[in-house]
């Protein structure tokens, strides 16, 4: 008798406000097709801001673009890996000279000289990574910053191809008649340089989530173990770096078209420490700490250049205050947050959820 009334039971038809909602939420379950919209929506909303702001803040954000993709290679290459490197500096410069020499001899379109750029730096990574395999802590440490002082004096020597100190000049892409008369190469390369973003954090995304990703995460845990387990530690070490050098590379191609010039000045050491800096800042292994670090890698420089205008001082301590604004933040942070702006915030989100659970 009760399975019959059970079963006598009408079933709940769902409206379509549910069926949509449910349709939503399988969606955003999925983490490619949930980075895709997260990457979209992000693309509209900085084309909307770009269209009310000046031509130097758009200029400023176009320098952000680039730091952000060559944080999130070495983000992922540290933080997911366990490699160090202090020369990613370098690795931006190959990717730049590699789409300045493309501009300036043949007639090759944007997008294939960007690739082309992080197709040769990965080659040029990948090469590294080999040395990296053998290496671990300091000795890593001190190979990849040997490329980052030795590459500029290449430079210099052969100064018929890279132009010597001066370097060469590089033209900026004229913005598409889609855009209206009144867009500017500088919003047409901050958009181009949001796709590139948005591509990168979403291919990076992705790929954490596989099983690449976990093979990075176990060769930075215990070596020995994966290698007991089956996974080959020297290929996923090298793999990680012929990546973490893809995205430098294009970083670099992209800031070659900001700067309107390559030269060995750009891409100095202080450009290496300057990358692994603001990546411990924002958050070491998050691609959401590659956008805090990139944000203080471009403002930083400008506010201690204010503050040493407002409070008159000599140009010897204006050179070096950036550099000492750099140092306290990385202080600041390691005591507060040893993992980063990024994991700070992930903080204080957990505890506005779980203040949001308690009742009353």
């Amino acid at each position: 008798m009760q399975e019959s009334m059970v079963s006598a039971q009408p079933e709940k038809k769902e409206t379509p406000a549910v069926k949509r909602q449910s349709g939503m939420r399988r969606v955003l379950a999925q983490p490619l097709l949930r980075n895709l919209v997260v990457g979209l929506v992000a693309l509209v909303l900085f084309y909307l801001l770009i269209g009310h702001l000046g031509q130097y803040r758009i200029y400023q954000l176009s320098l952000v673009g680039p730091y952000v993709i060559a944080l999130v290679g070495l983000s992922v290459l540290t933080g997911q890996n366990g490699q160090i490197s202090l020369g990613h500096g370098a690795l931006m410069a190959i990717g730049a000279w590699t789409l300045t020499l493309l501009q300036l001899h043949t007639k090759t379109p944007l997008w294939m000289m960007l690739i082309a750029a992080a197709l040769v730096t990965m080659f040029f990574g990948a090469l590294l990574g080999l040395v990296a395999a053998r290496l671990r802590g300091p000795y890593l440490a001190g190979a990849t910053l040997a490329l980052a002082l030795g590459l500029p004096d290449i430079t210099t020597r052969y100064q018929s191809v890279f132009g010597g100190y001066q370097g060469l000049e590089v033209n900026q892409p004229n913005a598409p008649s889609f855009l209206g008369a009144a867009a500017t190469p500088t919003e047409w390369l901050a958009l181009i340089e949001m796709v590139c973003v948005v591509v990168v954090m979403v291919l990076f995304a992705n790929l954490l989530r596989s099983r690449v990703g976990r093979n990075f995460r176990a060769v930075r845990d215990d070596e020995i173990a994966t290698q007991v387990s089956g996974i080959s530690v020297p290929r996923t070490q090298v793999l990680a770096f012929a990546l973490s050098a893809a995205a430098a590379g294009l970083a670099g191609g992209l800031f070659a078209l900001v700067a309107g010039n390559v030269s060995p000045g750009g891409f100095s050491v202080v450009l290496s420490i300057s990358l692994l800096a603001a990546m411990v800042i924002g958050g070491t292994g998050t691609l959401a700490g590659a956008v805090w670090g990139a944000l203080i890698m471009v403002y930083v420089p400008e506010w201690a250049t204010t503050l040493t205008q407002k409070l008159n001082l000599n140009q010897a301590v204006s050179a070096n205050l950036a550099l000492a604004i750099y140092g306290f933040l990385l202080v600041a942070i390691i005591m507060i947050a040893p993992v980063g702006i990024q994991g700070l915030v992930r903080v204080a989100i957990f505890k506005l959820k779980s203040l949001r659970k308690e009742p009353g």
